[in-house]
């Protein structure tokens, strides 16, 4: 039976905190799930060796135990050891001479049942079992506490007009589907948190769901924090004369004032007309930048007028 290097599985190193430890199994554990590689045996494989090692690694009576008797864990097997001896207390020979003494009470496999994991770990860990201690510096576990579960994370992305009115996604988990709202307002990376619908735990809670939102960039506005950017065309005349120019915000239409003279570039701000505020009252404000719009065609008698119009603004400011 090969040994089982966990830290290499999650590509970690073995001075790796317990959160170095969870970040890098949630990491493959989205890759290779089962929900999304349907059919892939490999993937399947892929996914028990990393859940394997987490249930090893991130429970630090079992790393420490793994760590403890590391790649010379066949010869402490040879010389004894069973986790699988339950209800009477041992001992076993230690490599190297001195001795270890263990006690196991009941059977914690009626609480846990099998781990469904590989030979190498069920020979380890005797089935998944927990609740060993003893003499041998292995301090025991609780099993009537249990152990909660893991958390699961995902990204749900929405468009700036859903993140402005706010919206709701179907989130499937595959035993179940959950409906999860989003106010209005939420931006590009926050983070919802759903509780108690992560992975299952054994014997204790489950975790949690934690969604990031992902806000996909609009086309017409451009947002910075909780403000809107966007460029309006405005014709000639307007720009010279002044008058009223409809534009489109996220709310709705509204017709704005341009100034008499308007030059090209003028910025105009709408108060109020900006994002709402994430969980809180108000919004924020939009900015319009005004883009002059000259005639592409222009005929004979509107030339003609125009140089007009040239020659008697060239003499009044002569």
């Amino acid at each position: 039976m090969e040994y089982k290097d966990y830290y290499k599985i999650l590509g970690v190193s073995k001075s790796a905190t317990k959160e170095d430890i969870r970040k890098a199994y949630r990491k493959l554990a989205l890759k290779y799930h089962p929900d999304k590689n349907p059919g892939d045996k490999a993937a399947e494989e892929k996914f028990k060796e990393i859940s394997e090692a987490n249930e090893v690694l991130g429970d630090p009576e079992k790393r420490k135990l793994y760590d403890q008797l590391g790649s010379n864990w066949k010869q402490y097997q040879q010389a004894g050891y069973d986790p699988n001896t339950a209800g009477r207390g041992y001992s076993q020979q230690r490599p190297g001479g001195g001795q270890y003494s263990y006690h196991f009470e009941g059977d914690p496999s009626d609480i846990f049942g099998s781990s469904g994991f590989s030979d190498f770990f069920e020979s380890f860990f005797g089935g998944g079992t927990q609740g060993f201690g003893g003499s041998g510096g292995f301090n025991g576990f609780n099993t009537n506490n249990g152990r909660p579960g893991s958390d699961l994370s995902g990204e749900i992305p929405i468009t700036l007009q859903e993140a402005y009115t706010g919206t709701e996604r179907i989130v499937d988990l595959g035993d179940q589907k959950i409906k999860v709202k989003i106010k209005p307002g939420a931006y590009d990376g926050l983070k919802l948190r759903v509780k108690g619908k992560g992975e299952k735990g054994r014997g204790g809670q489950a975790g949690n769901l934690y969604l990031t939102i992902k806000v996909q960039p609009g086309t017409v506005y451009e947002r910075k924090g909780d403000d809107l950017y966007m460029e309006a065309p405005v014709d000639l005349f307007t720009a010279l004369l002044g008058g009223k120019q409809e534009i489109y915000t996220l709310s709705g239409k509204v017709n704005i004032n341009i100034p008499e003279g308007t030059q090209n570039g003028k910025q105009l701000r709408l108060k109020g007309k900006g994002m709402p505020l994430y969980g809180k009252h108000g919004h924020g404000d939009l900015y319009v930048k005004l883009q002059v719009k000259l005639p592409e065609r222009l005929n004979d008698k509107q030339k003609a007028l125009l140089k007009e119009l040239k020659d008697s603004f060239n003499k009044a400011y002569a």
